[in-house]
């Protein structure tokens, strides 16, 4: 009944909220993936999303069908791994940003570790500037982590916007200094947030800093200021910091995957991964909003 061509594509899409990024994404024409939607649509009798020239949307129905979908998909690949009789082996070295701490990644690389048991596989958590910077010099062969606005390198697994958070009692002065969380250089977020607010002319000050996302959580939650981050990752206890804040806009933010110097005996193992990251895509947002 639904076509697994035509799953991948509505999944590109509900990721990306774009036909034009999953079309590149995918490597077909804008109106190919346009065309497999409309196909699936008609498949389940049901609108999945709603869209105009300027946003896209998943509708309830088209929440509903991600899991089926991903679900679907898995099962899928599973058969056809099993027919083909090919079992990856290798040592895969894989680098996720601290942004995915608190969303349903494990459950990605457990499932990619239960279908891949002889790849050998190591995780290293750490800021994405620092992942990008491992990425360069060969420690790592596979990155999934925010990228600067100017850097087109890599495959697009999310796009989200930047924003301020903190404690909901949270109260900033106008007339006294900013007081920032930030994770420390070469952190992405830091940067931005503090380009952000010397362009609007604010004066800052940084009242913590750690590289780690649960000291800079328990220090916003703790109310000693505020913090950029990820609007589909916002951790439980901390909430958007309202306009009337005034604090400046942090504009777009892509979590992008990036393959290293490709080795041969990695290259499988990657790009396995790779696949299973972007069939799993909606699982990357916090957990507590997908009500584990």
């Amino acid at each position: 009944m639904y076509d697994p061509s035509q799953l991948r594509t509505f999944l590109s899409v509900a990721q990306t909220l774009s036909f034009t990024q999953a079309a590149r994404r995918l490597g077909l024409r804008q109106s190919t993936v346009s065309q497999h939607v409309r196909r699936l649509e008609d498949a389940a009798g049901r609108t999945l999303f709603t869209r105009d020239t300027h946003s896209v949307e998943l509708t309830e129905d088209g929440e509903a069908m991600l899991g089926f979908a991903r679900r679907i998909l898995e099962v899928h690949e599973q058969a056809a791994a099993f027919f083909a009789g090919t079992r990856l082996r290798g040592r895969l070295r894989f680098g996720a940003s601290e942004d995915f701490v608190l969303t349903r990644l494990p459950e990605i690389l457990e499932g990619f570790r239960h279908e891949h048991p002889e790849v050998d596989l190591e995780l290293t958590v750490e800021l994405s500037g620092t992942l990008h910077e491992q990425l360069a010099a060969g420690k790592l062969d596979l990155v999934l982590a925010k990228r600067r606005p100017e850097d087109p390198r890599g495959e697009l697994v999310r796009h989200d916007r930047l924003v301020w958070i903190g404690a909901e009692r949270l109260r900033l002065d106008p007339d006294r200094p900013v007081p920032l969380i930030v994770y420390p250089p070469p952190g992405i977020t830091r940067a931005l947030a503090l380009e952000a607010l010397e362009r609007q002319g604010r004066q800052w000050r940084v009242v913590c800093t750690s590289g780690s996302l649960n000291g800079l959580v328990a220090a916003a939650r703790a109310g000693l200021g505020v913090m950029a981050h990820s609007r589909g990752l916002i951790p439980p206890g901390l909430v958007r910091v309202p306009d009337r804040a005034g604090l400046p806009e942090l504009g777009q933010v892509d979590f992008v995957l990036v393959h290293g110097r490709r080795r041969p005996s990695a290259q499988g193992a990657a790009d396995a991964l790779t696949a299973a990251i972007l069939a799993g895509g909606d699982r990357l947002h916090r957990t507590e909003r997908k009500g584990l």
